[in-house]
């Protein structure tokens, strides 16, 4: 069941990607899927990339294809009577077009994410930031999987009635469909509180000595404790978790399932508890199995036996028809399901009616967020400080003076040369927040501030506390994982989104592999279905600063500069300040551009500098 079967390369001919404008997958050397006794498949941060990867062959399957992807998968359970269960633990929304862009937002997502049978879900802390979203989650998401959608430490105020309420049940028991495998299941959150005020989250310290905590662990008829949750697996909260159940179940095994730092990661707690996180944007669908478990049917195993008998595997698989057809024995024909290809055509008729191809312009080159050094010219938060920022921006008066700072977090994704389109533009930076800015502020402060966001200090040591990060995820995740990393030079790792290094498996071959996700977790190098040559992960700062009206040959500084800012940072540029001897309120701010959002201060520039006049955009 855990055969290492490498693929041999070959043309894919005849295999059509799901959207239109997808390109087909490339064929690639694959492991094999590790079936087992008890079987999951994990997404997690989809962010609304419903239609999948439309300029990346390797994650180029869309939705519908997950559908008839793990209908497959079903199907093969039921006949050999091994169980399947798909997971999802939250961040659906914010993060591409088909929901960003849909008035109201989520108009085509709740529908399009409800095709999916999950058998356990949750939220994300993205379905937390506006109230608006959250309510989503309680109109559409908890009744469109209803008794799957776990909130074991999450509340909401009901909009009905005003009153604070669980947003769903806090945990379930359950028992396999073929199995019987009896499951004991919670769905949590990590510590967030950068939520609206509708919901709340309860840490989870304080959760695990909630009465009804402690009792659903008294129950001693289960034969596995399942946590799944918008948590990243190696965090504190997960720790405080498996210590809390350990104690209770102390030879029961346990399965984690995390998210929110957007990478491929394993976890081994112990020899019977592991924990998998599956990436982000629908380029990886986890699968996780489990053989050895007891059954609700069986005889009880003794402790000793059953551990000797447990056994745990992963595999990070590319989301891509390539991959499919292969895991499901199938081919273009006999793969798409009539549900499959019904989503499909849904998710291509939304992003018709979106008009997510008109294009705003052509990029002349690729730009990376990770995969160049910054500053480079290929880097895009080069492009934003040299280009974008100091051609768009001006200060409160033309006669003045100005810095602008961002931060690199709100930059979510690359840009490929070619079309920049009205979907590239929410792919890129999704969030609504405006620019604003500080007049007058003395320029002996305001020119420290970006060492003061960026380096060792008070404010990077409150922004830990309020468990608040300026960078993208991965990169976020990359601080707490120094030990996976292999540096070349100063500042570059062999990873990709925050993955580490990993020799190819077939030597001599690693110049006909092609670039992707070489992951290294505790169970080792062998847990991506795909095998890639490697992509250099470049570290990022938590912000970059471009300076407006200054002229380059003037030795003599202004005594005085606006400071503008994303509408995210301004906590912490208020707090900046305040250290460096300057006492402003959010009084003393502004509004740039009547509320502008920098999403579209950045495409505004792309359409006066990248439309090019001709209809090709190779």
């Amino acid at each position: 069941m855990t055969r290492n079967l490498l693929v041999p390369f070959l043309l894919l001919h005849g295999s059509i990607a799901a959207q239109p404008s997808a390109p087909a997958p490339i064929a690639a050397p694959l492991r094999d899927l590790p079936w087992a006794q008890l079987n999951f498949l994990h997404t997690t941060d989809i962010h609304g990339w419903w239609g999948g990867h439309t300029q990346e062959a390797s994650f180029s399957a869309d939705w519908g294809d997950y559908i008839s992807f793990a209908k497959h998968l079903r199907d093969q359970a039921d006949a050999d009577g091994s169980d399947l269960l798909v997971v999802d633990t939250g961040d659906r929304v914010e993060g591409n077009a088909i929901y960003d862009s849909s008035k109201p937002r989520g108009k085509f997502t709740y529908e399009i994410a409800k095709e999916q049978s999950i058998d356990l879900i949750c939220s994300g802390n993205h379905e937390l930031y506006k109230a608006e979203t959250a309510e989503g989650e309680f109109f559409h998401t908890v009744p469109d999987f209803k008794g799957n959608y776990l909130a074991s430490n999450l509340d909401i105020v009901n909009p009905n009635n005003g009153q604070r309420q669980p947003l769903a049940p806090r945990y379930k028991k359950f028992k396999t469909k073929n199995q019987g495998i009896r499951i004991l299941a919670f769905g949590f959150i990590f510590d967030f509180t950068g939520n609206d005020n509708n919901t709340f989250v309860v840490p989870v310290e304080q959760t695990v000595k909630e009465a009804w905590f402690k009792d659903a662990l008294k129950d001693k008829d289960i034969d596995l404790v399942l946590v799944y949750g918008h948590v990243d697996i190696r965090s504190t909260e997960y720790a405080l978790l498996y210590k809390t159940i350990r104690s209770a179940q102390w030879d029961t095994p346990i399965q984690f399932f995390g998210g929110h730092s957007h990478i491929r990661d394993y976890k081994i707690f112990d020899s019977t508890s592991v924990a998998l996180e599956s990436g982000r944007y629908m380029e990886t669908i986890g699968f996780m199995s489990i053989n050895g478990l007891r059954t609700g049917g069986s005889d009880r195993i003794p402790a000793q036996q059953q551990k000797a008998r447990l056994s745990f595997s992963r595999r990070y698989i590319d989301n891509n028809l390539f991959s499919m057809h292969h895991h499901t024995k199938k081919n273009s024909t006999t793969f798409p399901t009539k549900h499959g290809l019904h989503v499909t055509s849904a998710i291509s008729d939304a992003r018709k009616s979106l008009g997510l191809g008109e294009r705003y312009g052509c990029a002349p080159r690729d730009l990376w967020v990770s995969r160049r050094p910054y500053p480079h010219k290929e880097s895009i938060f080069t492009w934003l400080d040299t280009q974008v920022l100091p051609q768009s921006m001006k200060p409160s008066d033309e006669a003045k003076q100005a810095i602008v700072i961002i931060n690199t977090g709100g930059i979510r994704f690359d840009i490929f040369k070619g079309p920049f389109t009205k979907d590239t533009k929410f792919l890129v930076s999704p969030f609504t927040s405006s620019v604003r800015y500080i007049k007058d502020v003395p320029y002996k402060a305001a020119s420290r501030l970006i060492k003061l966001l960026n380096n060792e200090g008070p404010i990077l040591d409150a922004m830990r506390q309020s468990a608040t990060y300026l960078q993208p995820p991965e990169h976020v995740a990359a601080q707490y994982r120094p030990e996976l990393y292999i540096a070349s030079q100063p500042q570059e790792l062999h990873v990709y989104v925050g993955h580490d290094y990993q020799t190819p498996l077939l030597e001599g071959d690693e110049d006909e592999l092609f670039p992707g996700y070489t992951t290294n977790d505790d169970a080792g190098k062998d847990g991506d279905d795909t095998i890639h040559s490697v992509i250099p992960f470049y570290k990022v700062p938590n912000c970059v600063q471009a300076s407006i009206g200054f002229n380059i040959e003037d030795e003599e500084t202004p005594e005085v500069v606006d400071v503008m800012y994303n509408e995210f940072l301004q906590k912490w540029i208020l707090l900046g300040l305040e250290y460096l001897g300057e006492s402003y309120t959010t009084y003393d701010t502004h509004s740039y551009a009547d509320g502008k959002s920098f999403t579209n201060i950045m495409t505004d520039w792309v359409k006066k500098h990248w439309n090019v006049a001709s209809e090709k955009c190779p």
